[in-house]
């Protein structure tokens, strides 16, 4: 698996990754991602590095995550936002439900980056009403705190977080 950071080129591929992961959310009767993601916080977390694509052997990339320091007061109490952390964004799949374990495999490669930054914690909110992605993130380590019913979190208020590790994944790319 080849790991690249997104350029501002690949934001019509983000987008698609988005409407995709929305259409296959809906079939099973989840609203969640059924608005577009703003196209300025996307430009800006391309721009700072955070955006990843991951690519197996096709050309296009097959999966992209988001990881960064960015934690929303929302969600993060005071003093777990003082403690070092990498938070998890828009994990997207390009076969999403595929049973390839690529999901498991982009969550132990951010642990190992938030460990590699000295990191305490690999964090991430979830859509709230999205029981079998708490079970499915549960089933990777995470622990649940805390679920924020607050209009600001965008109905993404289930928060979890799990030990940052050393996982060698044996992805070629940034850091990886």
């Amino acid at each position: 698996m080849k790991v690249t950071k997104a350029t501002l080129g690949d934001i019509g591929r983000l987008q698609q990754f988005r409407r995709d992961a929305a259409a296959w959310l809906t079939a099973r009767g989840s609203d969640q991602w059924s608005t577009s993601y703003p196209e300025d916080l996307l430009r800006a977390s391309i721009e700072a590095g955070d955006v990843f694509l991951f690519y197996a052997a096709e050309r296009d990339p097959v999966a992209t995550v988001t990881l960064d320091t960015n934690a929303d007061p929302i969600l993060w109490q005071p003093e777990e936002i003082r403690e070092p952390a990498l938070y998890v964004h828009k994990l997207t799949l390009a076969d999403p439900g595929g049973g390839n374990g690529l999901g498991s495999q982009i969550l132990d490669w951010c642990g190992d980056r938030a460990a590699k930054a000295d990191a305490l914690w690999l964090r991430l909110d979830a859509w709230t009403t999205s029981t079998g992605l708490h079970t499915y993130y549960r089933s990777q380590g995470f622990s649940h705190l805390r679920t924020v019913h607050d209009e600001r979190a965008f109905r993404s208020g289930w928060v979890a977080q799990r030990p940052a590790q050393f996982r060698d994944v044996g992805f070629d790319g940034p850091e990886g």
